[in-house]
This record gives structure tokens, C-alpha cells and sequence, in this order.
């Protein structure tokens, strides 16, 4: 932002030079990128962070020399005499998009003529950079330079039907820009057109069709605040660069535009002769009370900045910055944020505002830092022992973006955007979904390895997820997720291991379940409390996402569970001393038979010496009947106290499998 120094002077008093003005400005955050001279003038060409549009003008860096120095700020008196007209008989303003528009002012100047503006006007602006065009041109630019608020003068008689229309562009409409270029119009830009036509794109520039020229008599002057994402989306799109979508593209005072617009027309009127008709067309749809109250407590200041700063000191700052400070409680400053200062939204914006205006030099430096080391808590220890086991079985953990697209949720939860929580962010109109699974990202993250053409994934993340509840509220809470593309068994035994990571004597079973996104689910059992869902992913979904996988197997459980889970007692047993025995059984059972019923009708009818249930394998296929399927059953068999006889284990293994002939019709398979 170019500031030329004598130009400044108008609104505060400046006895300082160039070089103590530039290193005044650089303590409270404002860089100098040069120093240069303009004829008898000074121009200062400061660096304006982001956050800060209320600087790019004069006024506004009148302001912070005034916070900094203690002065007063001097703003130029609006005085004119009105011509008495009914000034909505001539001009009429609809916004059709309130969103991307929140405010419209029109004025209306006559009997304006066109020529050269004077030498003192052009002067300063080509010192901040600004080429002379005419005397009304100049007055708008002249006043954007001056408020910071970007006025457009469009040539009344040229506006057909009297009235302005701010809405989106139709699809095929152009515009040529005052510059020349000729705009393709798409139906996300925003315009400002007549009755029939575009004539200005929304906060970037206007048309040549309704520009000022030598035959303009009357001028149609809008002041206006835009959305500024969509001015930088616009601009950036048509390749329009200008100083007034450089300041709309980060937002203007929306409660000064009616002053501001008092203060163009008066500066057109005086360069450009003419009379301003009486009134204004306003149209502000979102008109709110705009006073913001922040409060600041005085105990934090020292503990954020470490250092004393004395309670007058403070005040003082903070009425330089026009906050309007007032002690509401013994420790308590309650401020009234001026609407120009958007960036002040809470208590710690007060105290960094204080911190810069008092001296960031002023901040003591210590040779020596104390640094307290504070131990690792329980739920940091939890996810240390989940990832590294996972790491140890060939798992790797990913980061993904915490939102889903609509088309992804919808497949892997069923719901629409209704269910969902959604933010409101331009800059990504479909990823724009708090995700209620991690799931869905894993599945991307598979989907991105298949196409680079790796195989053999076997991934998981633990990630805060969010559900959308009644009343408009929800829950969040972490959770742990993992996908592989392999047999079921595999994700099965990850997610067993990763929880007895945590407790070894943890009781951990899959229970057959219907899931939504599985073809064959199971809700995951801990010590008799649901903690999540596991299964095969159904096809539909594995096809719509283009994964061309065979098997893609998930799981996904409530980590907030294990994070709080008493560990129960493990008892320690010596290692066996006697041999095992081990038989298995391939069994031909009914397809609707599930491993549950297999496993619980084999321990229902066991001896003490059965050591373990083994599911081994499940076969389909030749010579198997139609509907019927072979399960390969693994029994071992120990005897704590001597070695186990064939005999005996084969009257168990007949008992075993006589329960599950008559209870489920198993037979054995022949070899």
C-alpha cells in the first residue's frame, strides 16, 4: 500500500520523517518495501498483512499512527447542498443474491462535466501509483485511496430502466471491460446489470458500455461491499486485476459505505461541477446490530506476554484503537470493536493488539528458558501401543482430511447432506463433509494406491469423527479404522491385536451383524459392549469408487473406549509340559450356517482339555453340493497333567461331531 506523506498529514499530524515513520509503522507490524520520492512528496510503500484491509488507505494508516503516538484522527467533513429530488424515482437497487452482495448505495450527481482533473488530485495519485483519466474517474479513485472503500461511476443515461440488479451472470453473457477485455461470463460470477444487460462485474470492474465519457452528464455512483471470495475467484478467473478488487477481495466496512459514498459524491461534485440529488438507495437486505463486545482479562495479558504493562497503559491503547474500553469487573476490560476491524473477534486479538502498540521490544529477553517436561498421558501411551502393533503387522497409518465428498459419505453411511455436518467453504463445494466414518477416506486412500499400482494394502488411521444428531447438535469422538485388501481374517486379527495391545486379557468377539456398507458384517464385541463394526465391503461400493480389488475387508471401532479401558489382571501360567494333540475337521454344512454356531456348539459340548477353537479355512465348489459349504475346523487337544492318548481324544472328536450333526446336519467331507 503506497502512503504518500503529505497526502497523510490531511488526517493526522506526522512531524516525523520518512525514515522514523517508516520504523514507527514497522514496530506495530507494518513492513516498509520502500522509500521513495515523488517530486516534493514522500511515498512510504507499506506491507498490509491479509487480515488488515482497513489499512490499505490513508484514513486507515492514519488510524495506527494515532494508536501509536497518542494523536487524533482527522476525517475530511462531508458538506454539500442537495438537490430535492425523489431520488427512487430515478434509480431503483434489487440484489438478488444477498449472500454475495450484503450492501448497495447508489447516488446520483447531475450536470457533471468531463474534463481534467485538477493539478493537486493528479499529483497525488500518480504518487501512489494511479494514472490520471478524468476529473470523475480520478475522484473515485482519489476516494477508494483515501477511505479504502472502491467507488464505481457508471454513466446514468446509459443504465437502461432506471434500475441496477445485482445478481449472477446467465449462462453465454459477455462483457468488455473498461480495460478492453472481453469476459465470457460464467453463471458463478457475480454482476451488476440494468434492465437488459451486465454492465459491471461484481467488485472487479466496470463495463465499456456504461463507462464515464466526454459526453456523460449524470453519474449513477455505487458503493458497494462484495463477497470477497467471490471477487478473488472472479478476478483470478478473467484474469482482472484491479485496485478495487485487490480491497473488495478482502472485505471493506460495511457500516461506512453510506459515508463513504457521501464523501465520493462530494469529491466528483467539486472536481466536476455538477449537483447531488438529495438521499441515497440503500439497499442492505442483512442489516444486523453491528456492535461487537470482546473482553479481555487483565491477568491473561501477563501471562500470555510475560510482562507488566500498566493497567492505564492498557486502557489508553486500547482507546487509541477506538475499542471504547470499559471495566466491567475487577479484572475485566469489556471493548466495543469498531466495525473496521473484523480481526478482532477474541480475547487473545486484544491482548496481541495491546503487545504491538506497547512494543514488542519491550518483551524482556531471558538467557535462560525453563522447560517443564510433562510425561506422556494414558490415551498418548493408548495410541503409541495401537500404532505400533499395527505397524508391526504390515499396517500403515494415514492422515487424511477430516471431510468427505457427498457421493462417498452417502455410499459408505447411506445418508444424504441432510445427515451429515456440513461446512460452509466455497473454496471446496463437494469435500465439504465432516466425515461420521473413516472408512470412506481409507477406501480413497486404497483407491489412489490401486491406480499408482500397488497392491497388498493394509492401512488404518485414528481420527475424530462426527455425527450429525437431532436438534441440530452432534457428537464427536476418535476413532481407530483399518482397511485391507486381503482375506477377512487378517483385518480380524489387527483389530484383536491392537486391543489386547492395550489389555492382553481383554474379551474381544465378532458377532455376525448386518452393517451397512458389508456384504457379510459383524458388530466388534468388547468385554460384552459394542465398540464398532468390522466386515467385507460390499461390492456396489468397491465398483462405484472405480477399485478394482477383489476382496477389500474394514473395520472401524470407538478408540474413545480403549482410551478408557480398565485393564483387567493378566495371569501368568507356566509354559506346557506335556504334548498336544491337534486334529481338524472339514465339515459340510448348510451355506446359512455361520463360524458362531460352529464355534459355540463345539465348546458347548468340549472336554476341560480342549486348549483351542481354530477356524482353518472355508471351501465352495466341486464336489461340494449346491448351497452347502466346507468349513475346516482346527481342535487341539493338552492334558496339563500327562500325555493325551489318540483313543481318548478320538471319543471326544465323535461326541464333538455327533452335537454338530444333530444340531446344524454337519457331515464330514471325504477326502
Amino acid at each position: 500500500m503506497k502512503i504518500s506523506l503529505s497526502w497523510l498529514k490531511e488526517y493526522v499530524p506526522v512531524s516525523e520523517s520518512a525514515q522514523e515513520l517508516s520504523a514507527l509503522l514497522s514496530n506495530i507490524g507494518f513492513n516498509t518495501e520502500s522509500i521513495e520520492q515523488a517530486g516534493d512528496d514522500t511515498v512510504i510503500d507499506f506491507e498490509i498483512t491479509s487480515n488488515r484491509p482497513d489499512c490499505l488507505s490513508h484514513i486507515g494508516i492514519a488510524r495506527e499512527i494515532a494508536a501509536a503516538t497518542g494523536r487524533e484522527v482527522v476525517l475530511p467533513k462531508v458538506k454539500y447542498e442537495p438537490v430535492k429530488k425523489d431520488i427512487a424515482s430515478l434509480i431503483s437497487v434489487e440484489i438478488a443474491e444477498p449472500a454475495l452482495c450484503g450492501r448497495y448505495t447508489a447516488r446520483i450527481i447531475e450536470g457533471v462535466k468531463i474534463g481534467a482533473s485538477p493539478a493537486w488530485m493528479v499529483k497525488r495519485l500518480e504518487a501512489v501509483g494511479l494514472r490520471s483519466v478524468n476529473n470523475v474517474v480520478d475522484a473515485t479513485n482519489y476516494a477508494m485511496m483515501e477511505t479504502g472503500q472502491p467507488p464505481h461511476a457508471f454513466d446514468y443515461n446509459k443504465i437502461k430502466g432506471a434500475k441496477i440488479i445485482v445478481r449472477l451472470a446467465k449462462k453465454g453473457e459477455k462483457l468488455v471491460s473498461i480495460d478492453g477485455t472481453s469476459c465470457n461470463l460464467e453463471p458463478d460470477m457475480l454482476v451488476i446489470a440494468d434492465s437488459v444487460r451486465p454492465v459491471a462485474i461484481g467488485g472487479v470492474m466496470g463495463g465499456i458500455e456504461t463507462e464515464v465519457s466526454n459526453s456523460t452528464t449524470t453519474i449513477l455512483l455505487e458503493n458497494a461491499s462484495f463477497s470477497p471470495v467471490s471477487v478473488r475467484k472472479t478476478s483470478q478467473k478473467l484474469v482482472l486485476p484491479s485496485e478495487a478488487a485487490y480491497r473488495l477481495g478482502r472485505g471493506v466496512d460495511i457500516e461506512q459505505i453510506d459515508w463513504e459514498s457521501q464523501r465520493a459524491a462530494q469529491l466528483i461534485a467539486q472536481v466536476a461541477g455538477g449537483k447531488i440529488i438529495e438521499g441515497v438507495v440503500d439497499a442492505y437486505p442483512g442489516k444486523t446490530a453491528n456492535h461487537r463486545m470482546v473482553s479481555m482479562r487483565l491477568n491473561r495479558v501477563k501471562k500470555l506476554l510475560g510482562i507488566d504493562i500498566p493497567q492505564q497503559s492498557i486502557f489508553e491503547i486500547l482507546r487509541g484503537l477506538s475499542f471504547s474500553p470499559q471495566k466491567n469487573e475487577t479484572d475485566k476490560i469489556l471493548c466495543v470493536i469498531p466495525t473496521w476491524r473484523p480481526d478482532i473477534t477474541r480475547e487473545v486479538d486484544l491482548i496481541e493488539e495491546v503487545a504491538r502498540i506497547y512494543g514488542y521490544d519491550k518483551v524482556g529477553i531471558r538467557q535462560k528458558i525453563n522447560i517443564e517436561v510433562v510425561p506422556v498421558d494414558k490415551r498418548q501411551k493408548r495410541i503409541a501401543a495401537v500404532s505400533d502393533f499395527l505397524n508391526s503387522c504390515g499396517f500403515y497409518e494415514t492422515i487424511t482430511p477430516g471431510f468427505n465428498e457427498d457421493s462417498v459419505a452417502k455410499l459408505i453411511t447411506g445418508k444424504t447432506a441432510d445427515g451429515h455436518l456440513v461446512v460452509q467453504d466455497a473454496s471446496s463445494r463437494t469435500a465439504n463433509m465432516l466425515r461420521s466414518t473413516l472408512i470412506g477416506s481409507l477406501l480413497e486412500v486404497l483407491k489412489r494406491n490401486y491406480n499408482a499400482g500397488s497392491k497388498n494394502i493394509k492401512i488404518y488411521e485414528i481420527a475424530n469423527v462426527f455425527n450429525k444428531i437431532e436438534d441440530g447438535k452432534h457428537t464427536e469422538n476418535c476413532s481407530l479404522a483399518a482397511l485391507c485388501d486381503g482375506d477377512f481374517r487378517i483385518m480380524r486379527g489387527a483389530i484383536e491385536g491392537a486391543i489386547k495391545a492395550i489389555d492382553g486379557g481383554a474379551k474381544v468377539s465378532f458377532n455376525p451383524a448386518n452393517v451397512f456398507w458389508a456384504k457379510t458384517g459383524a458388530d466388534i464385541i468388547l468385554n460384552g459392549q459394542k465398540i464398532g463394526s468390522a466386515g467385507v465391503i460390499k461390492d456396489q461400493i468397491i465398483s462405484e469408487l472405480g477399485i478394482k480389488a477383489s476382496m477389500v475387508c474394514a473395520a472401524e471401532i470407538n478408540f474413545d473406549v480403549l482410551a478408557e479401558l480398565e485393564l483387567t489382571q493378566i495371569r501368568m501360567k507356566p509354559l506346557p509340559k506335556f504334548p498336544a494333540i491337534n486334529r481338524d475337521l472339514s465339515l459340510i454344512v448348510d451355506e446359512p450356517v455361520q463360524w458362531s454356531q460352529i464355534e459355540g456348539i463345539v465348546l458347548s459340548k468340549s472336554p476341560q482339555e480342549l486348549e483351542e477353537v481354530k477356524f482353518e479355512g472355508i471351501y465352495r465348489g466341486k464336489p461340494i453340493p449346491a448351497g452347502k459349504k466346507s468349513v475346516t475346523v482346527s481342535l487341539l487337544f493338552r492334558d496339563e497333567d500327562g500325555t493325551l492318548q489318540h483313543q481318548t481324544v478320538d471319543g471326544w472328536q465323535q461326541q464333538i461331531f455327533a452335537e454338530l450333526a444333530a444340531k446344524i446336519g454337519a457331515e464330514l467331507r471325504k477326502a
